[in-house]
């Protein structure tokens, strides 16, 4: 695995790597990649290149790790991948990338997930039941793409178990009444009336910030079809999360009246324009700033949307419809996520069987 060195008119020296590899399809090729300082960089980069060729065990993690996402890239959407880069880049790729994944064990697995269980930021705060459980799934993925793929016999964390919970123990969501409380103390309309729309209609942040004139129907509903997504400075107009996140629903009079009110204040915008011009960033910013000066309770953007699912369960609405509303893909979604909501469904059935005993 040799290196060259070469100057540059300037006189300075630099490394570059040359060599040739058999590619998937089994043709010949040669690469040479100049402009490493020194000659070791330049031997990692060929190592790492070939490295990346290989479809045995013994391929170091993060060569796996950038075959993985590339792999990914063309049947995941950007969103997603971007997600995945982030948990892959920050909690997986700096404690097993320069292992082989033939060396990764229960044992090495287990001592990862004891760090991220015992991890705690500047405020004493431990990282979400939920969020540990998907980090322990990325990393399981990652590892049966190895199975699949680069033949390794087992997949580690199976037998190293799982850490984390895939629901929280506690939804935080608010009711009618503090929302109102929170929507009064907004003073600027664009975002008093994205908020608005998000705790009356359940809407991803994304579907809202995709909505154009266009998707405002004069049978007062929302045409629901595109999701908007800014990832690294490119703006994305993306299908749905589902085929059942496509959607029509209904809106209340006095949303329609102040959606249509406000679109009639914009001056030039057309019907496929963006209604709204700014990014989830800045929705998180203004639902911390205005909770925190009124004393609410702390909630996610997101959180809105389970506000919406709760006050429907409320109003007594279906798990059915409350799914067709949400665009969730089955009812199974619904009741997974809203169960612990009807803490008396049991009780509410008993009472229809003593009445059925009485008739």
């Amino acid at each position: 695995m040799p290196a060259y060195k070469y100057t540059l008119k300037s006189g300075k020296t630099l490394w570059y790597a040359n060599f040739y590899y058999t590619d998937w399809t089994g043709e010949k090729k040669h690469i040479c990649k100049r402009g490493f300082k020194t000659q070791r960089e330049a031997k990692d980069y060929e190592r790492s290149f070939l490295d990346q060729q290989s479809s045995s065990s013994d391929i170091l993690f993060s060569s796996l790790v950038a075959n993985y996402l590339e792999d990914m890239e063309h049947r995941l959407k950007p969103t997603t991948m971007e997600n995945k880069r982030f948990i892959i880049e920050t909690k997986l790729l700096p404690y097993f990338g320069k292992q082989k994944i033939c060396d990764i064990d229960t044992i090495k697995v287990r001592k990862w997930q004891n760090e991220l269980i015992s991890y705690r930021d500047d405020d004493g705060k431990p990282f979400s039941q939920t969020y540990l459980k998907t980090v322990n799934n990325q990393l399981s993925a990652i590892m049966n793409y190895a199975v699949s793929h680069y033949r390794l016999p087992v997949n580690p964390c199976r037998a190293a178990g799982s850490m984390g919970k895939s629901k929280a123990d506690e939804m935080n969501i608010w009711t009618q009444a503090e929302y109102e409380k929170f929507s009064s103390a907004i003073s600027k309309s664009s975002m008093k009336l994205a908020f608005d729309i998000l705790f009356y209609t359940g809407m991803r942040s994304g579907e809202l910030l995709a909505l154009t004139p266009a998707d405002i129907l004069s049978s007062k509903r929302i045409d629901i079809n595109k999701n908007y997504a800014k990832i690294k400075g490119e703006e994305l107009f993306l299908e749905p999360k589902t085929p059942k996140a496509k959607r029509c629903i209904s809106i209340p009079d006095f949303l329609y009246d102040d959606i249509q009110e406000y679109i009639s204040k914009l001056y030039g915008i057309g019907n496929g324009d963006r209604i709204f011009y700014f990014q989830k960033t800045a929705l998180e910013k203004e639902m911390k700033r205005v909770s925190e000066r009124i004393g609410l309770k702390p909630i996610r953007v997101h959180d809105l949307r389970h506000s919406h699912a709760s006050m429907l369960i409320e109003l007594g609405f279906t798990p059915l419809e409350i799914a067709d509303r949400l665009g969730h893909e089955s009812v199974k979604t619904t009741l997974d996520t809203y169960s612990h909501l009807y803490p008396d469904k049991d009780q509410k059935l008993a009472d229809r069987l003593n009445q059925f005993r009485k008739n």
